[in-house]
């Protein structure tokens, strides 16, 4: 692949280099530094974009590539965004909040096209139906350290499998990047 017709994943997280990969792109790795904080009064979905944006856009400014992705998955529950739990205690509040009930993932993503200064960004929303949890099965996985580093305090393709009763929407979204949306659009921008 030319330097100037690379594409980049702008992000360090092994889900979205997996998911990826997987679908058979060919792309570098340039992981973006870009904090991730609400500002008050943005939905959801528009933080989830915004910080998918400014990743891309950002990452497009500190190496070369022509095509940058950049994604930001959250977990809504009850109004409330869940990021990434702060410690095990927050983690365990977080599974018990969304025990039992439903909750929405929400993962954007950008791409940003520097040869045209163009962007595609767009916000894909699963619906996740989890199972009522037992307190020692929360603690239990949140012993395992894996929720730790997860937005919602899970991953679906992990340990926390067995307490999702079913999706409504895309698995690959609530992993951490909607593989299918994202290839289409690499597609309509000639990326591949």
């Amino acid at each position: 692949m030319r330097e100037n017709s690379r594409i980049v994943l702008a992000s360090a997280s092994p889900r979205r280099l997996e998911l990826l990969a997987s679908a058979g792109v060919e792309f570098d790795v340039f992981a973006s530094d870009i904090p991730e904080e609400s500002i008050p009064g943005e939905s959801p979905a528009d933080f989830a974009l915004r910080l998918a944006r400014d990743k891309a856009v950002a990452t497009a400014a500190r190496t070369e590539g022509r095509w940058f992705i950049g994604a930001d998955t959250i977990v809504v529950c009850g109004g409330e965004i869940m990021g990434k739990p702060a410690d095990e205690a927050d983690a365990v509040r977080m599974l018990k909040k969304l025990s039992g009930v439903a909750h929405e993932v929400i993962t954007a993503y950008a791409i940003y096209d520097r040869e045209r200064d163009g962007l595609i960004c767009k916000p894909v929303v699963t619906k996740v139906f989890f199972k009522s949890l037992r307190d020692d099965e929360i603690a239990a996985y949140v012993a395992t350290g894996c929720p730790l580093d997860k937005a919602g305090a899970y991953a679906i393709q992990g340990g926390a499998a067995h307490m999702v009763e079913r999706i409504d929407g895309s698995y690959t979204n609530v992993v951490g990047l909607p593989l299918c949306e994202v290839v289409e659009d690499l597609r309509v921008l000639g990326a591949l």
